[in-house]
């Protein structure tokens, strides 16, 4: 590797920790150039190839206690040869003072024999390892108070994981994002509002949008007024309606048409409701998954919202008719296991599970579900042949997402993993059963993945705290990356139960995305994003739940257009009770034992009217859950009409005095059964309802 930055030098693709070059330090060159040198007693060879990418930057590889034989003392191509440096009182390089016998001149006398003087940088080349680069650039660096010497010294950092200082600049893409304002005004993610006010440059509000609709202003584009004023409705933080569960929601979503809602709870069971109004919910049926493993993990409904296909940690999926008229406690088993090519029929209850699954799409045209599962693979299900017809082992680690590009095609899906790689799998050319692209740039595992259904841009959540927009015009060839290792680029931290700090944060070198969103966080579980719809919003927004109890919606350019608040709609929302305190996700602490927390996992958007629904671990200390829906009301707080906001019920509905700490004023007879149901026992039954 050249000094002078010549020839880029990139690692193989998947390097043994056991092989490994020993460097050895060319004392004849001025520039400290390094050579290679093959250990004969290694049986694999790590090999240097020159990168073909001129932007690839040098990476070094972590140096955890499982590669520490990677390094090699510096001693072993230095025998012989005495390196000198000084630094004064403060821990600042200095120079050494002209003598008579070494006049000062413009080129500096030859070291003698044996002795050589290098500079700070030129240690940081001699020592790659990050242990003694952070020793060597607090003492140096930051003693000097010059943060240019500590972002040079950072080319040469052993570390993935390495902290930056406050105030540094130029990790995240800007905003707004020039990519993005570019699809703002494009017209594919809605339309740009025009300033009747030219020069106070004032917003049209909705009640002049109709004015102007009226008077036959802008006659010459109706149907444009008309998105102006659907897309600029975002619903506000108040709750309509807060239907509380005694398990934990993990999603829910409404049909394309809107007529129906679904929400996934850990108690196994789906609920469903009538939502044709989207104000007035009406519920009619309940769904249970059998023998489920910790949680319902995702659910899908058909195109004709006939059946729903719901998961778990299971090789199985099950299939429930929606017709209220027909039983769901048995619903049809799906097992993705079953290849066909074996006589043996899977047992289901007997606690047989090759693979858990963790996302399920319908296709568009009802006959497939493709599924993403925990042996890093994605299936596809034909419904008609009763068994799996393709197996992709195309990832390294979970598949958390899958979802197909276009409604109006099978052929084509996108898969997210904890791999931190979005891959895209075309079924008509799968022969070397390689995928088509990749879209490579998240530096952390994948949590969803949606698609716009267009066959072009896709959206996904990564549990880098980011959110990308992707356009499968742009996606990286699979030559390319197969080159590159995604490992690299990560920090693997938990995101169950720690925090992600920015200064950890790296930049991708290979992000292949349009626009990046921050200000969400993704935390804790598996949290959602998606597409706002074309029929309310003219798609002009993306939006994502998060751990913090909101819902973030953003402009196509990344900024911030709204954020519903949960947290605090729901807040003290139901009085605390021992029983569901017991199975509380967050730890206990003196300060804050049984703290009200809320972590919106995922939500949905009305696709006819201003709504959002969404679906949280919401209670005591994250016990219970909430399904929590959220209009707009142009900002105001008074509520004129009725129901009131903020009305409480169960699952079914139905207003219980038992979610508020004391009973509402109204007649004898709420009174007496709020005072009833308080001292009813719960009765040990699997079909009941409220239990779990």
């Amino acid at each position: 590797m050249s000094s002078a930055g010549s020839t880029t030098v990139a690692r193989s693709e998947s390097p043994d920790p056991s092989s490994h070059a020993t460097n050895i330090y060319d004392t004849e060159d001025a520039q400290g150039e390094w050579l290679d040198e093959e250990d004969d007693e290694d049986d694999d060879d790590m090999d240097y190839e020159a990168a073909t990418d001129d932007n690839e930057e040098i990476e070094f590889y972590d140096t955890t206690d499982e590669v520490e034989s990677e390094f090699h003392d510096a001693e072993d191509g230095l025998t012989g040869v005495e390196i000198e440096f000084s630094t004064n009182e403060e821990g600042n390089e200095t120079e050494t003072e002209p003598t008579s016998a070494q006049p000062a001149t413009a080129t500096p006398a030859p070291a003698p024999l044996g002795r050589i003087h290098v500079t700070h940088n030129q240690i940081m080349r001699l020592f790659g390892h990050a242990g003694l680069r952070d020793l060597f650039t607090t003492h140096l660096g930051h003693a000097s108070g010059n943060p240019a010497d500590d972002e040079e010294a950072d080319g040469y950092s052993g570390s993935r994981r390495r902290r930056r200082a406050k105030g540094s600049t130029g990790r995240y893409p800007p905003v707004p994002s020039e990519e993005g304002r570019n699809l703002m005004a494009s017209g594919i993610f809605g339309e740009d509002g025009y300033f009747e006010d030219k020069l106070r440059k004032r917003k049209e509000r909705l009640a002049t949008r109709l004015m102007y609709r009226e008077l036959g202003v802008h006659a010459d584009s109706p149907h444009r007024t008309n998105r102006l004023a659907s897309q600029g409705l975002i619903p506000s933080s108040n709750a309509d309606t807060i239907i509380h569960y005694n398990a934990r929601c993990y999603s829910g979503q409404f049909s394309d048409d809107g007529n129906f809602f679904f929400s996934c709870a850990q108690d196994f069971k789906v609920r469903m409701y009538d939502t044709s109004n989207p104000y007035k919910w009406k519920y009619y049926k309940t769904a249970v998954y059998p023998y489920g493993q910790w949680t319902i993990t995702d659910a899908s409904l058909s195109p004709d919202n006939r059946y729903l296909a719901y998961s778990s940690i299971r090789s199985i999926v099950c299939l429930a008719p929606t017709d209220p008229t027909l039983s769901a406690e048995s619903p049809m088993l799906l097992d993705f296991s079953d290849m066909g090519q074996s006589s043996r029929r899977r047992q289901f209850g007997g606690g047989y599970s090759n693979f858990g699954i963790w996302s399920i799409r319908f296709s568009g045209d009802g006959r497939e579900v493709v599924a993403g599962t925990g042996d890093h693979s994605v299936y596809v299900y034909d419904i008609e042949a009763k068994r799996s017809i393709l197996r992709i082992p195309g990832h390294n680690d979970h598949v958390n997402a899958v979802c197909f590009g276009d409604k109006s095609s099978p052929h084509i899906l996108y898969s997210g993993s904890d791999d931190t790689l979005i891959k895209v799998w075309d079924r008509r050319s799968m022969g070397d059963s390689r995928e088509a692209g990749v879209f490579m740039g998240h530096t952390e595992g994948l949590t969803y993945v949606d698609s716009k259904g267009d066959g072009r841009y896709v959206l996904s959540n990564g549990k880098d705290q980011t959110m990308k927009l992707w356009d499968l015009r742009k996606m990286m060839p699979t030559e390319k990356a197969s080159k590159l290792d995604p490992a690299r680029y990560s920090t693997g931290f938990d995101y169950r139960f720690m925090a992600y700090s920015e200064a950890d944060y790296e930049p991708h070198p290979h992000d292949c995305s349009l626009v990046t969103f921050r200000g969400h966080r993704v935390l804790k579980t598996l949290i959602r994003c998606h597409f706002s719809p074309p029929g309310s919003t003219d798609s002009r927004y993306v939006y994502s739940g998060s751990e913090d109890g909101s819902v973030y919606i953003y402009n196509i350019d990344a900024t911030l257009a709204g954020k519903i608040d949960v947290n605090k709609a729901t807040h003290h929302s139901r009085p605390k009770d021992p029983e569901y305190l017991t199975r509380q996700y967050e730890i206990r602490t003196s300060r804050n034992p049984d703290a009200w927390k809320t972590c919106v996992r995922d939500a949905s958007w009305h696709p006819n009217a201003p709504v959002v629904a969404a679906t949280s671990w919401n209670g005591w200390g994250m016990s219970t859950g909430t399904c929590t829906t959220h209009s707009w009301n142009d900002g105001t707080e008074v509520d004129e009409g009725e129901p009131k906001m903020g009305l409480r019920v169960d699952q079914h509905l139905e207003e219980d005095e038992a979610l508020y700490d004391r009973p509402r004023r109204g007649n004898r007879q709420s009174q007496f059964r709020a005072r009833l149901r308080s001292q009813m026992v719960r009765a040990a039954d699997d079909d009941d309802e409220d239990g779990w």
